[in-house]
């Protein structure tokens, strides 16, 4: 049953709000000052996110989408009258920027939580901070592996290592892969994490890796590799790689007359850039998701977020589903505050917090009292057949734990 929250004003009770708060689960009634629900000092609720939008990548899509649903909470009143201030840094992929700016979003914004956030290094940088801070982030897109090792970040995406181990499952699952080989590009600490993801795959399926290579490069020549992957006889072959680099290996694949191999890639892979330029290939062609694919406009579990980007002006992109999926998320949790909304309430609302569904991902979400925090365990796995990319699991993909 949803929960009924006071409402002190009744401005507030418009049909808009009503629409707006019954989509995220929170109900209004008529009420007095002291009916339960969140409360906030000077009507505002300070959030911010920390997030690479200039520099070597552009994560901007993010956090404009946790602003966007924030814009549409706040338009309708509110929640409980309380609207969200929420301000992004941009951390410019410069460490000594990534601290000041989550310095300066802590002590001087008094943010009380971190929302949206997607940076090439704000977890590997600020992670002690928060610690030591005492705030959490609701992480909208983690992309290094601090992002899932840190008590105090929680991302709503499946992650690159979650990932990996979930398509080399679907390889053996699905595929009946016997031969499964991952070469993988290993940027900053991620080696470990990579191999980590490998040996969970093997715990979870029983088999052992036939090739693990751990030298593919951001730039040049991948002809050595797939060359190596032919010659070891690999039925199918995982990789990390993003969108160009995916281009690249494909048609270094066809220019070889590779055949008989099964190429999976991870969700950088998964666009309608690749998508367009490989429309030619005949290999078969896999990518893993990490909510519901976000090209299937017609999904009704895309529908609240499409409407929402749409009203914003924001790009349909699998970006911005986890920026609008980490604002839903902060939202239902400060929804469940009775009383005053701050950095210790909140944090107390994310430490207790039940699992929360969302029609976007395959797994419920969760913060909770965990060291480390990696909560989305599914994925649908998109093949691209003749320029499109095609839904080739209609159900979630669901990890089995590690045992």
């Amino acid at each position: 049953m949803k929960k009924k929250m006071g409402v002190t004003d009744m401005h507030w009770k418009t049909s808009l709000l009503a629409v707006a708060l019954a989509g995220l689960g929170l109900g209004t009634m008529a009420g007095t000052a002291s009916a339960a629900g969140p409360t906030c000092k000077n009507g505002t609720i300070k959030v911010g996110a920390v997030s690479t939008i200039t520099g070597p990548a552009d994560f901007s899509e993010v956090p404009k989408a946790t602003q966007a649903a924030f814009d549409t909470i706040n338009a309708a009143g509110g929640i409980n009258g309380c609207k969200i201030d929420y301000t992004i840094a941009d951390d410019k992929a410069d460490p000594a920027v990534a601290a000041q700016a989550a310095r300066d979003l802590i002590d001087n914004k008094e943010a009380v939580a971190l929302v949206g956030s997607a940076s090439l290094l704000d977890c590997a940088v600020n992670g002690a901070t928060y610690a030591r801070k005492d705030i959490r982030s609701i992480q909208g897109l983690g992309v290094d592996a601090a992002c899932f090792s840190s008590p105090n970040i929680a991302p709503v995406n499946v992650g690159p290592f979650t990932l990996t181990t979930a398509m080399g499952y679907y390889a053996t699952n699905v595929l009946k892969s016997k031969k499964l080989c991952a070469f993988f590009i290993i940027i900053g600490g991620t080696q470990e994490a990579y191999k980590k993801s490998i040996e969970d795959w093997e715990k979870i399926t029983g088999q052992k890796i036939h090739v693990l290579d751990l030298t593919l490069p951001f730039q040049g020549d991948l002809t050595p590799y797939v060359i190596k992957a032919r010659d070891a006889g690999c039925d199918t072959v995982l990789t990390n790689q993003v969108e160009p680099q995916v281009v690249q290996l494909i048609k270094t694949v066809d220019a070889q007359k590779i055949t008989g191999i099964n190429w999976l890639f991870l969700a950088p892979g998964y666009t309608e850039q690749v998508a367009k330029a490989l429309a030619d290939t005949k290999q078969p062609i896999y990518a893993g998701t990490e909510w519901e694919p976000y090209t299937e406009t017609d999904s009704a579990a895309n529908a609240d977020w499409i409407a929402s980007m749409k009203k914003a002006n924001r790009p349909l992109t699998a970006f911005s589903q986890g920026g609008y999926l980490a604002a839903q998320m902060f939202l239902k949790v400060v929804g469940s505050i009775d009383g005053e909304v701050t950095r210790d309430s909140v944090n107390a609302a994310l430490l207790k917090m039940q699992p929360i569904s969302n029609p976007l991902a395959g797994s419920p979400y969760v913060f909770g009292e965990g060291r480390t925090h990696s909560p989305m365990r599914a994925t649908k796995v998109m093949k691209l057949e003749k320029g499109k990319w095609m839904v080739e699991t209609a159900d979630w993909v669901h990890l089995p734990d590690v045992k």
